[in-house]
């Protein structure tokens, strides 16, 4: 039963990865700055380093799904963690291959209600936390990215209206940061010499072409926001699959007596994967079928989610990724009217959103009968 639960946390991060991806590089695809296959593999790489960085950072996470839903002294049947896992699964990997995004934070909260009223008294759930520490961020989670993505894109267009056509050059043989106008005048910002040898001039005048060294224009701004978007979905997702083996080990199905920070590679390895190799079918939904966006909108709903994201996750409150990214991109199609947002894919999403508890419940309590027959 211990190697089945291990088997399964892999396969829940790698369904999580397939589902997830899309929800940090959408808006890179969708504004036209990438293809789809360079914006993935993007995603995949800041997946995995937040996952991995989670194992340091995710405690209060960890603690919240592993013992943080039920009592103390309640005692778990074997079979009852392959089946929140099995329930989990089932559900993200239906959507991702129907190309609905959904949240992993509400899969598996389902998955564990459903398991626990199947093999538990009612009473051993803690409904107050339940609906305190999940049900009350998961209500307000979309709520809030459709405000801060509102709100936040005025003052980023008009950032982006004075910097369009300028960027930074960070010029490493002239040890210097220099930035270039639109009409490509430049202007030193930072020069600095080694043991007191002079550098080389920058010159007063001069065109992109001419220049060596790192140029970070607003595309660039774009990639690094998507980046900390994933990065934020890592350090959020992981420490919640992981804590799986720790409800696991409650019920007497101990983890191997591997290190946390097994737990939380062989996680981050699986997300990767599923990024990777399945996440292209969520991932046209959200950058071509919601709305129409362009790169400094796309900027506006990656921070939106990032900064949502990583807050809550340091916090320890589940707030879904899925709802935070897909509510700030519909956010930032209301700004350019109710006729920008394509309804009927926002009304399958909203729908899959709705019936995710029930399903995922549903599907958790039927695994449990049958691996308690089987077990």
């Amino acid at each position: 039963m211990e190697l089945l639960a291990f088997f399964l946390v892999l396969a829940l991060a790698y369904a999580n990865g397939s589902n997830d991806v899309s929800k940090s590089v959408a808006t890179l695809v969708g504004s036209g700055v990438a293809e789809y296959k360079t914006a993935i593999l993007w995603g995949t790489i800041w997946t995995v380093a937040g996952a991995a960085t989670s194992a340091f950072i995710g405690e209060a996470m960890v603690k919240t799904f592993s013992g943080g839903l039920v009592q103390p002294d309640t005692i778990f049947q074997p079979a009852a963690v392959p089946s929140i896992l099995t329930g989990t699964i089932g559900w993200i990997l239906f959507t991702s291959r129907a190309g609905l995004p959904v949240s992993t934070t509400h899969t598996l909260t389902g998955a564990i209600v459903g398991t626990g009223l199947t093999a538990l008294p009612p009473e051993a759930l803690i409904w107050p936390a339940i609906a305190k520490n999940i049900a009350l961020p998961l209500l307000l989670g979309p709520l809030l990215a459709l405000a801060v993505s509102f709100l936040l894109h005025p003052a980023l267009r008009h950032a982006a209206t004075r910097w369009e056509g300028s960027c930074l050059c960070v010029m490493p043989a002239s040890r210097a940061l220099v930035t270039i106008d639109a009409h490509g005048g430049t202007k030193l910002l930072f020069q600095t010499t080694i043991f007191g040898r002079p550098v080389v001039a920058v010159p007063s005048h001069c065109d992109r072409a001419g220049l060596r060294g790192l140029v970070l224009g607003l595309d660039t701004a774009h990639w690094l926001s998507s980046g900390l978007a994933s990065f934020a979905r890592g350090t959020n997702d992981a420490p919640k699959i992981v804590a799986m083996l720790l409800l696991g080990s409650m019920s007497g199905a101990e983890p191997g007596g591997a290190s946390p920070f097994a737990w939380f590679g062989g996680v981050a390895l699986a997300m990767g994967l599923g990024c990777y190799l399945a996440g292209l079918r969520v991932t046209t939904v959200l950058a071509e079928r919601v709305t129409k966006m362009d790169h400094v909108e796309g900027l506006s709903a990656n921070l939106t989610t990032s900064s949502l994201v990583l807050l809550s996750g340091i916090m320890g409150l589940p707030i879904s990724t899925t709802h935070v990214s897909s509510s700030a991109i519909i956010g930032i199609g209301f700004r350019n009217g109710v006729r920008a947002i394509r309804w009927p894919t926002v009304r399958d999403m909203v729908f899959a959103w709705i019936v995710t508890l029930p399903v995922s419940a549903s599907l958790a309590g039927l695994a449990y009968r049958i691996f308690a027959l089987a077990f």
